[in-house]
């Protein structure tokens, strides 16, 4: 087996039992960057040089015996919205191009303290801003799986980083669907945990009450094990909960005898696209015969899901984006005359067109007249859902759906459509809205050989519950893990 067709957990192995150093791991990720790179557009920013000295680093501490946990030496890439010490972070936007903070996310300082090279920054839509991974202002990721198509977003270059297998795993943020989706068009593993699990520390913030960083791997054991690394209690971020059962590899147990899934009727209606509906219905039949209790239900208050989330998260990002000003950091345009004037023409220039539109929306919903006819009226909708799933979840251990409701659209279809791609999270924003934790495991192919990805959602704190039903499916043979995706697809 060549080094990146492995799994991160395995690579990790073969370096403990020295048949491997982190140097040729390191290598081997970048052998297959020189062929599919200038392509595929995966990453904004590649630290070759400053990755070989960190594995050069890396590899003396493993043979001290200083470094000995699983992820010691292996190659990961992070997404571009979470600061990394000392390399360069934008966001995917021009305001943003020559930002190089002075710390790291703490996510980011925990997958280095376990030994984890970081290779580079991937590309994502701008602020997050997307669903598509082409709003980035330094060109959009293709999906590796076939290069008409995106790879989903706004973790998509995260997500198309490990399908090609152009790093092991990588770090995404999900605001509404940010690591769940891509996960699902690019046919990798992707996790958005409860909220408060991983601290938002150094995440450049788009909704702040929405926000949750996670991880994108090649398989269950993989997304565990980085979710067991970065979950952490931090006094740095407000919103981070201290809890005592984030040791999530111990989940990963085939039973789910008992185990009550339900999926609700409202998911499967107009809009989702047949081949996708059937590969997640077939995926639910292999819990069935491991001898979980699969059952329909209604969850309702589907439809508003998606008018609620944009509201919420545009308002939260007007107010996140206010301090892009051209005065502290970044971008500042040229040519200004007075201060309003230099705010209005680096704001301009510097943000990308989505920005400006979820900018405009969030600043109109707040303002006077509107906000209780739009923000308010959102925020009631929200506890809403979440008094929904709170109903469900007395009833069934975890809930299943589809991740998203077609495969991966061509390029530039979205773009030219953002209803259609606003549409394209209605089956992820409610989690996020509910602040629960949901993973996406590949659970097959459409006619056009595109991957599928279904949708586990749980009730808070209950990621081991999910652990435990993708790892159960995963080694039942499910369609999935589709593993490296080749070259030439």
């Amino acid at each position: 087996m060549k080094p990146v067709e492995m799994t991160a957990m395995e690579l990790g192995r073969e370096i403990r039992e020295k048949r491997m150093t982190a140097m040729d791991a390191m290598q081997a990720v970048f052998d297959v960057m020189d062929r599919r790179e200038e392509s595929l557009n995966c990453y904004i920013t590649v630290d070759r040089e400053g990755a070989f000295q960190r594995a050069e680093e890396v590899q003396r501490k493993i043979d001290a015996g200083i470094l000995t946990g699983p992820l010691a030496g292996v190659p990961v890439a992070v997404k571009d919205n979470l600061c990394t010490e000392g390399m360069l972070t934008t966001c995917a936007s021009k305001i943003l191009q020559q930002f190089v903070p002075h710390y790291s996310a703490q996510a980011v300082h925990r997958l280095t303290q376990a030994g984890a090279v970081i290779i580079g920054k991937t590309n994502m839509d701008e602020f997050a801003m997307g669903s598509t991974t082409e709003t980035s202002a330094f060109g959009p990721t293709k999906n590796p799986w076939n290069e008409r198509h995106v790879p989903g977003g706004s973790s998509g270059g995260s997500a198309a980083a490990v399908a090609a297998g152009e790093c092991f795993m990588a770090l995404g943020s999900d605001t509404g669907g940010s690591i769940r989706q891509p996960a699902s068009y690019c046919g990798v593993v992707g996790m958005k945990p409860t909220y408060g699990t991983v601290s938002r520390y150094g995440l450049i913030a788009y909704g702040s009450s929405l926000d949750q960083i996670g991880p994108l791997c090649r398989d269950v054991t993989d997304c565990a094990a980085l979710l067991e690394c970065i979950a952490s209690h931090d006094k740095q971020d407000s919103t981070s909960i201290a809890r005592m059962d984030m040791d999530f590899t111990k989940a990963l147990q085939k039973d789910v005898k008992g185990m009550r899934i339900g999926i609700p009727r409202d998911y499967f209606t107009e809009g989702l696209s047949a081949d996708v509906g059937n590969s997640v219905l077939k995926a639910a039949d292999v819990l069935k015969s491991q001898g979980a209790v699969v059952e329909e239900f209604d969850l309702s208050l589907v439809e508003y899901a998606i008018p609620a989330y944009y509201t919420i998260a545009a308002a939260e990002a007007s107010s996140n984006l206010e301090r892009f000003d051209g005065i502290k950091y970044g971008f500042r345009a040229g040519e200004r005359e007075g201060l309003h004037k230099m705010y209005k023409k680096t704001r301009s220039e510097g943000f990308g067109e989505e920005v400006k539109r979820r900018i405009m929306l969030g600043c109109f919903v707040l303002s006077s007249g509107y906000y209780d006819a739009y923000y308010l009226k959102a925020l009631r909708v929200k506890a809403l859902i979440k008094q929904a799933f709170d109903r469900a979840f007395e009833t069934y251990d975890i809930i299943l759906s589809p991740a998203a409701p077609t495969t991966a659209p061509r390029l530039g279809e979205s773009l030219a459509d953002p209803i259609s791609m606003y549409l394209s999270d209605i089956y992820t924003v409610s989690v996020n809205l509910a602040g629960l934790p949901g993973i996406t495991v590949p659970c097959g192919m459409d006619a056009e050989g595109l991957p599928i990805g279904m949708q586990l959602i749980g009730n808070c704190f209950a990621e081991k519950k999910l652990f435990r039903a993708a790892f159960a499916y995963e080694q039942a043979g499910g369609q999935g893990p589709f593993g490296v995706c080749g070259e030439g697809k």
